[in-house]
């Protein structure tokens, strides 16, 4: 159950539109958010949390994230007592604050930005009782955790848009014809006709983005058998591995999550698996998406990839997701008139 609330949590998160109504923004905040990514505050009393509704939260928020390799938690949880939610917890980045006694006047799920800090997202939840708590949580429990994921996103967005890689910024806008912010630090591995390889590489990890091109002349390009085939057919010729023989593929243990829906507007499909090396042992997660760029009549595919031995790999791989999602087409005004006209004819 908790898997399909997750991957539902995925079609909403790409959709980005989980949380559209109901959310509002504080102004006048100056203060910034402290915490790691992916950390959580719930303020809860002490019974609530070892109860029902607190398990409840624990079970949804801190469920395993999908296509990792081991298992890590969505959410990083630290439960807070009202008594003791003062200013130090206040300028958490994630924040939950929980109500359940009779004296609840409005109950519901309530969406806020910025209370505290900035970019700060929190969620109320009143309840006259437990089981109104829980079925509260049950309804919402996608847009919450959808809020929360798009948040982390943003972030790092805005990081990057702000401080990031010109070079590869050039290069890509010369290539493809796209924009995409990037942390500094990536430098070309492979570039041909239709692909490129940019990595990062510290001591303990190797951050990847790949960018390839995809003619299209069908809709069954869309097809996860099509996808991962053009993607171990590209990895095969452009990605090898360290031993003689060796090249990344796909690892088909753990089938990919597939999904499809719409970016900036356009037709476009999103992956999450795991890779793998033939011929060796290294292997991680992936994630990629495939837009369909219709005025040029092409497919582009961006992936990012991480390979972190011995290391939690989550926070790793959103930073390579908010990466390829700040793609854009140069030419969106040309494909935003042929979506316009295809929903207008439909």
């Amino acid at each position: 159950m908790r898997n399909f609330i997750l991957k539902s949590v995925i079609i909403a998160l790409v959709v980005f539109t989980a949380v559209s109504c109901g959310e509002n923004t504080s102004q006048g905040i100056s203060k910034s958010i402290t915490g790691r990514p992916g950390e959580m505050v719930i303020v809860i009393t002490k019974d609530d949390w070892e109860s029902a509704p607190g398990k409840l939260l624990q079970e949804t928020l801190g469920q395993p994230q999908l296509s990792l390799p081991q298992e890590e938690p969505i959410f990083n949880l630290v439960d807070i007592p009202h008594n003791a939610f003062d200013n130090i917890f206040k300028t958490t980045r994630n924040i939950i604050t929980t109500k359940i006694s009779t004296t609840v006047e409005e109950s519901g799920v309530f969406f806020k930005d910025n209370v505290w800090a900035r970019p700060q997202a929190t969620v109320t939840i009143n309840a006259k009782n437990a089981e109104q708590f829980q079925e509260l949580v049950n309804e919402n429990s996608g847009k919450i955790i959808s809020y929360f994921l798009k948040a982390e996103r943003s972030r790092l967005q805005a990081t990057y848009k702000n401080i990031h890689d010109k070079a590869m910024l050039k290069n890509l806008q010369d290539k493809f014809g796209i924009t995409m912010y990037c942390q500094p630090g990536f430098k070309k591995a492979v570039e041909t006709d239709d692909f490129i390889w940019f990595r990062y590489d510290t001591p303990e990890i190797t951050q990847g983005i790949f960018v390839y091109e995809i003619k299209y002349n069908s809709d069954s390009i869309f097809s996860p058998e099509y996808l991962l085939y053009k993607r171990n057919l590209f990895l095969k010729h452009n990605v090898a591995g360290p031993t003689e023989g060796s090249y990344m593929s796909t690892n088909m243990l753990i089938d990919p999550v597939f999904n499809i829906f719409e970016h900036n507007g356009n037709y476009t499909a999103e992956m999450r698996g795991l890779w793998r090396t033939e011929n060796d042992f290294m292997g991680g997660p992936y994630i990629e998406i495939a837009e369909l760029d219709a005025s040029n009549q092409r497919v582009i595919v961006a992936e990012g990839f991480v390979y972190a031995p011995s290391k939690d790999k989550r926070n790793l791989l959103r930073q390579m997701e908010a990466m390829i999602y700040s793609m854009k087409f140069d030419n969106q005004a040309e494909n935003d008139k042929i979506n316009s006209e295809i929903k207008m004819g439909n």
